[in-house]
């Protein structure tokens, strides 16, 4: 069974799912404590069996994580309904008034203006680090317009998103727990007071559309929190973890450049080929059964979505990466009921940081090799040099 913190299955964990995936579609990780599915069938069972829920249990000791877990009570995504149903309705309401696609100009600008900036830091360097420059910045800053979060606050964004998603990494040493409720206490205060401002003079950002329904006042700060993370951590690891692939096989690369029409298909496939997510829990509401494997009232089960973006049964030549691949059933957003809220819009950002990249540097490649976090849950780089 795989290890999540050896340095060699975090650099390329799909050899290990490959092997799993050949022995069965389910199995027992002790170490994680969890039944794990590889398969794309036994994934795509965990993510949609409705005996299989979201089940939040607060992390301990919960005088010590208050604001945490106030975040992720209140959350959509740690909700089953009928709780999650009125969540959904609300925040889908909220979120369909038109704000994914009155951002489709602005996502595209800033995704021109930080390639150009890119290519600036390139011709005076020659070199220059894409997460940096445009994977890290690109999601947040969509994030905070439609949020409509004050330019000057946007730094304060992503260092608390950074903290309070490595609670969700296994073994996470003492001080960093303390760091994300730290970050959660911050950014559940600010948020509050962002919605108390909007509440007193409303506009057509999604904070007010939010505070303006019949959201509790903890429920919009949760749902707030929730799109920034969700929307930064996952959209940063795409771009990154995506162009990672597609510089290093080459072919893929110049196709792409050549035929600006595969953007749509080449999206799917870099949430596909390297998943920014790796693994997604799921809690027995009963006693259920997935290929084969029994798992008991109050235990959990995981899809690990990695290992079913691979699987030969549904993917041809799962290894590889082929920008035009349809059709491509991946569960990079999920499934079921908790399927991402914000896909059309992490669409829309991947597909406009590729396409300028594509446009302004069609010449790019790797100054260097990329450096990778050494995380598990949540997949990606911490440097990106490209030349």
């Amino acid at each position: 069974m795989f290890d999540p913190r050896d340095p060699e299955f975090l650099t390329d964990p799909y050899p290990a799912f490959a092997a799993l995936r050949a022995e069965g579609e389910v199995h027992h990780h002790d170490g994680l404590g969890l039944a794990v599915a590889v398969s794309h069938g036994a994934a795509s069972a965990v993510l949609r069996h409705r005996g299989l829920g979201r089940i939040w249990t607060d992390a301990t000791p919960a005088d010590r994580f208050v604001s945490f877990n106030l975040l992720h009570r209140n959350s959509l995504l740690e909700n089953e309904p009928p709780a999650h149903t009125r969540l959904r309705k609300l925040v889908s309401s909220a979120f369909a008034r038109g704000h994914v696609e009155r951002l489709r100009p602005t996502v595209e600008a800033l995704a021109e203006g930080m390639v150009g900036m890119l290519v600036e830091h390139i011709a005076a360097d020659g070199q220059a680090d894409l997460l940096e420059h445009l994977a890290a910045p690109l999601p947040v800053e969509v994030i905070a317009e439609l949020l409509d979060v004050p330019p000057a606050d946007r730094p304060l964004l992503v260092p608390w998103s950074n903290a309070i998603v490595k609670m969700y990494e296994y073994g996470l040493p003492e001080d960093q727990r303390d760091a994300a409720e730290r970050a959660a206490g911050e950014f559940a205060g600010y948020l509050r007071d962002l919605a108390g401002s909007r509440a007193r003079q409303p506009g057509e950002d999604l904070v007010s559309h939010l505070v303006a329904s019949e959201l509790t006042g903890d429920e919009v700060v949760a749902t707030a929190v929730l799109l920034l993370m969700a929307g930064h951590e996952a959209t940063v690891n795409v771009i990154g973890n995506g162009v990672a692939a597609l510089l290093t096989h080459r072919a893929q690369w110049d196709r792409l450049v050549a035929d600006p029409g595969l953007l749509p298909t080449a999206t799917e496939e870099l949430i596909r080929f390297d998943s920014p997510l790796q693994l997604f829990e799921r809690t027995a509401t009963k006693d259920v059964e997935i290929a084969g494997c029994r798992v008991g009232e109050g235990e959990k089960i995981a899809a690990l979505l990695g290992a079913a973006a691979r699987d030969p049964e549904v993917f041809a030549d799962p290894d590889t990466l082929d920008v035009g691949r349809t059709p491509n059933p991946h569960l990079g957003f999920g499934g079921g009921i908790h399927y991402c809220v914000g896909a059309p819009l992490a669409r829309i950002e991947i597909a406009a940081a590729l396409g300028a990249l594509t446009r302004r540097l069609p010449g790019l490649g790797l100054a260097a090799e990329p450096e990778r976090r050494a995380e598990f849950v949540i997949r990606g780089l911490r440097t990106l040099p490209v030349a």
